[in-house]
């Protein structure tokens, strides 16, 4: 597949001009979800590719009315070359159950495509994305979300909020918000759901998984 460029509009409220390099920068282009697949395998972009298993692709139907966002492949996922599969995937099944939504609906993908970690002994232990390769893996990003034209993308932590809508918008700031974006759709903010395995045993966990479903309750709302 040739790499070509593509932009975003821009018809959005002048305080929500600021965007990230997903919704900003220039973007693959591909005829079809299946054959940006195809082009994203061979990625070279940045050099998480050296360590990791093979790259995650996004999954879900090409006519989702919802795009999920999360930071990164995780180890399970690494291994099994599926987003949201490993403990924290299971976690946001039972939240988007709760909240209403059905997951085989859903396209569900990464703000980064392939898994970042440091080795220790025979585990491997996730490594937050830096801006570079946020950056680079955007290209990808930027692509599923143009092809498929959701009516909501949800913003599943910092990373993935990053990416699509830059510095100005916060997890803390704007969480439960709905934020107008270019194309038409609008991004939910909300938490990353290993934020709500990393909590147990400390402070509520049971309110803050309260809270996330809430968030997500909100895309239920919205789509009927």
């Amino acid at each position: 597949m040739a790499r070509k460029t593509r932009r975003f509009s821009t018809d959005m409220p002048r305080e929500s001009a600021k965007l990230g390099p997903a919704l900003a920068g220039e973007h693959a282009e591909a005829p079809t979800i299946a054959s940006l697949r195809r082009a994203a395998e061979g990625c070279e972009r940045c050099d998480l590719y050296k360590n990791a298993t093979q790259l995650v692709f996004g999954e879900g139907p090409t006519d989702a009315r919802v795009v999920l966002v999360g930071e990164q492949p995780g180890d399970r996922e690494d291994l099994a070359g599926r987003p949201f599969v490993g403990p924290a995937g299971r976690l946001l099944d039972e939240c988007m159950h709760e909240a209403g939504i059905d997951r085989s609906e859903c396209y569900l993908t990464n703000a980064v495509k392939h898994f970042k970690f440091e080795p220790r002994g025979k585990r491997r232990l996730h490594s937050r994305p830096n801006a570079g390769e946020v950056q680079a893996c955007a290209w990808w990003l930027g692509a599923e979300i143009d092809e498929l034209r959701p009516e909501i993308v949800v913003a599943l932590g910092a990373t993935a909020l990053m990416s699509l809508l830059g510095r100005g918008v916060g997890v803390t700031k704007n969480r439960g918000e709905f934020v107008p974006a270019p194309g038409g759709f609008s991004v939910l903010v909300t938490i990353h759901p290993s934020y709500l395995l990393r909590i147990r045993g400390r402070g509520d966990p049971e309110a803050e998984r309260a809270r996330f479903v809430d968030d997500l309750a909100k895309v239920a709302v919205r789509i009927g």
